[in-house]
């Protein structure tokens, strides 16, 4: 039997959707402890939302937004409330992720060499020439164990009855996990005793485990690999990420101008003590602002004949170029049957229905019913581009369908899903806000899946949007079993 919330969160209710933590008046069954945790916290709760507000200031966990003029740092935007989601359930999501990143990765290997899904009729094979991710210059490229993508954010969402879908993969330069741990490091400050009571599954381990993958990487076998992180630089906006893991895992962090390529087709990193020659890059840069020689001639970020030396296989450099094929949502609609194709399995994890635009019957679809779809740009990242006819002005429409018109191939449409709530504190008050989740996923000879990720919620009443460049916030994301841990009596007073 659920345990009802107390009396200040009576008044709560999300309905037509599929709370994560509260359902009949009651809390969920992995929910249960947690909820009278928090209902017995009274006023304190706001207390310990502004505790996490000056934390986040004191460690200064910022992020940037490129549309804004000055491109200024601002503070994360997070909840003290957490999402809860069972260890049963977790475990299979997390089987759902591993067999898609290994379908992924078998596909992205195949296209860059013998390309028998598109000899095979599985993929089309104008959508592959239309990619505006596929790199010639990858092809006949064999990176160490045939994976491409070695580290991968993959969004999930669940719809009002209860089924998770994946949204979209990340696999070009996924961002979030540092802010996933530092979201951990504050509900810790937070909810120190919780943390004693309850069996959460830590997520601190990722820098270590994203190290022993990269060190895997290295074409000097037996030695102490060197890894370099390569940014951007200080105005990129997920900088702070950049430093966070450099620092965490011991890693280099480098600049393209820190980085040079001899005649050796060898990559070295300029110290004061003279050139010391790195085995494996991390790269937080997109694959046409890598290598200059290559790529856009104009890059000042990218590092000449770091692609020469990538194809003679002296560097590793994680993830691969050209992995953000896979990256494409008109090849997203496609994963179910690669996994198929290449595993001989059924998915584990369903894909959101989509309408390939440049299909004529499915455009014809999607232009007769903007008012009930998200349509998206096919490679755009970071919620950019994406329209939702449910919100969308008359002139938005127009504009829209305009777009479509003029470019069908860059388009998907998906039906407006009714993304699942979780209690969030918003002026004061306990209300529903929709969220998704992006956990993240380590492939290489062993697989990890991180034991939750990074929640992202919609702070704006009714919104669907949760990235934070666009006015979401975040959650710490606990995974738990329910059957071995409780809340100790003492600790569901009030305070």
């Amino acid at each position: 039997m659920t345990t009802r919330a107390e009396a200040h969160w009576n008044g709560y209710q999300s309905p037509g959707f599929f709370d994560e933590m509260l359902v009949g008046g009651g809390a969920r069954t992995a929910c249960e402890g947690v909820i009278r945790y928090l209902a017995g916290l009274g006023d304190d709760l706001l207390e310990r939302q502004r505790a996490a507000e000056l934390a986040i200031k004191a460690m200064g966990i910022t992020f940037a937004v490129y549309s804004d003029a000055d491109n200024t740092d601002r503070s994360w935007p997070f909840d003290v409330i957490p999402r809860v989601i069972s260890t049963q359930e977790w475990n299979a999501i997390s089987a759902g992720l591993v067999q898609r990143l290994t379908a992924l990765n078998m596909f992205i290997d195949d296209l860059y060499g013998p390309a028998r899904v598109v000899a095979d009729g599985v993929l089309p094979r104008e959508v592959l020439a239309s990619s505006k991710n596929f790199r010639p210059q990858c092809v006949g490229v064999k990176p160490r164990g045939g994976v491409w993508a070695h580290i991968c954010g993959s969004d999930l969402v669940r719809d009002r009855d209860g089924t998770v879908y994946v949204l979209e993969d990340n696999l070009r330069v996924p961002s979030g996990v540092s802010y996933m741990m530092e979201n951990r490091l504050i509900t810790k400050r937070v909810f120190a005793d919780l943390f004693r009571d309850l069996d959460i599954h830590p997520v601190d381990s990722y820098p270590h485990r994203l190290r022993e993958l990269l060190a895997t990487l290295s074409p000097r076998d037996g030695d102490w690999p060197t890894i370099a992180v390569l940014t951007p630089g200080a105005f990129n906006s997920a900088y702070f990420e950049h430093v966070f893991l450099a620092r965490q895992m011991g890693a280099h962090l480098a600049e393209g101008g820190d980085l040079v390529v001899e005649a050796d087709d060898c990559v070295y990193l300029r110290t004061v003590s003279g050139p010391v020659r790195v085995d494996v890059i991390y790269r937080r840069i997109d694959d046409l602002w890598l290598d200059p020689e290559a790529f856009r001639p104009d890059s000042l970020v990218g590092v000449p004949g770091l692609m020469r030396a990538w194809r003679a296989g002296n560097v590793a450099i994680a993830n691969a170029p050209g992995a953000g094929v896979a990256d494409d949502k008109v090849i997203y609609a496609f994963v179910p049957e690669l996994i198929r194709y290449y595993l001989g399995e059924e998915p584990k994890i369903a894909n959101v229905p989509t309408y390939l635009c440049h299909d004529d019957l499915a455009r014809g679809h999607v232009l007769a019913n903007l008012d009930e779809l998200v349509v998206k740009p096919a490679n755009e990242s970071g919620g950019m581009g994406v329209f939702v006819g449910s919100f969308a002005s008359k002139a938005e429409k127009e504009a829209m369908r305009l777009r479509i018109e003029a470019d069908p191939r860059n388009h998907i449409a998906q039906p407006i899903l009714a993304l699942s709530t979780v209690p969030t504190l918003c002026d004061g008050r306990v209300v529903p806000r929709h969220v998704d989740l992006r956990p993240f996923i380590l492939s290489g000879e062993r697989s990890y899946v991180t034991q939750g990720g990074l929640t992202r919620v919609a702070l704006t009443e009714g919104s669907l949007v949760v990235n934070s460049s666009q006015g979401g916030g975040s959650k710490d994301t606990w995974v738990l079993d329910p059957t071995v841990s409780g809340i100790r009596p003492d600790h569901t007073e009030a305070r």
